[in-house]
């Protein structure tokens, strides 16, 4: 039986980026554009016609911002997937996106396998960040002002660790991906895919992002 394609709704202002990312999802497997909306009241409206999967919505555009079509779309499919992409790498935008419910927040300089593996991670529940966007979150909880995540009951969990799992946490803190952390650890990837997931389920984690945000507040974030 063949698995019905992923709809993707796309919402930005340009429609040069939006014919170039149609080409590129419409020309991959598993992947279908049901629609175009050139601001977010365009595409609130679309979304509830079309009932896509995914809405990937840029921040900046006319009539609407996407940070302000997010909560409304939200409200209206409230199990909808909507991945912000967008030029802004202001954390402002991107604390709210995720603080409105968006399920991750990519640039649109990412290629278009990240962008295609991002969507299938987020409809799983995960979480998705380009790498720079994980490291201006990361940064925000190191501010001055961020008060220090209070002690808890995990507070030792890193003791649970192997040396090899702290090393791999420490890379993903810094934005890598498993392909990315074997090379710089002369592993092979599958290697790196079952440590992030000893790790994870070690530590009660559930996403790459959640790792980070665990190692900045427990002090995991330097190489053992």
């Amino acid at each position: 039986m063949t698995q019905s394609p992923i709809k993707v709704l796309l919402v930005d202002d340009h429609p040069l980026f939006r014919k170039g990312l149609r080409f590129l999802i419409d020309n991959s497997d598993g992947f279908e554009i049901v629609g175009e909306a050139t601001d977010g009241l365009e595409g609130v409206k679309l979304m509830q016609q079309c009932h896509p999967d995914v809405v990937l919505l840029d921040i900046d555009m006319p009539t609407m911002r996407g940070i302000e079509a997010l909560p409304i779309m939200l409200n209206h499919e409230p199990d909808l997937t909507v991945l912000m992409l967008t030029v802004s790498e202001d954390s402002q935008d991107l604390t709210e996106a995720l603080r409105l419910g968006a399920r991750g927040y990519l640039l649109k300089n990412i290629d278009t396998e990240f962008l295609l593996r991002s969507i299938r991670k987020a409809l799983e529940g995960d979480s998705v960040l380009s790498p720079e966007m994980t490291t201006k979150l990361i940064q925000q909880l190191r501010a001055p002002e961020t008060p220090k995540a209070p002690p808890s009951q995990n507070q030792y969990e890193d003791d649970v660790l192997t040396p090899r799992e702290r090393e791999i946490l420490y890379w993903i803190v810094k934005g890598l991906s498993n392909k990315e952390i074997a090379k710089e650890l002369d592993i092979v990837e599958s290697t790196v895919k079952v440590h992030v997931q000893n790790m994870m389920r070690k530590l009660n984690l559930s996403s790459r992002v959640q790792a980070a945000l665990y190692a900045v507040e427990h002090g995991l974030d330097q190489l053992p």
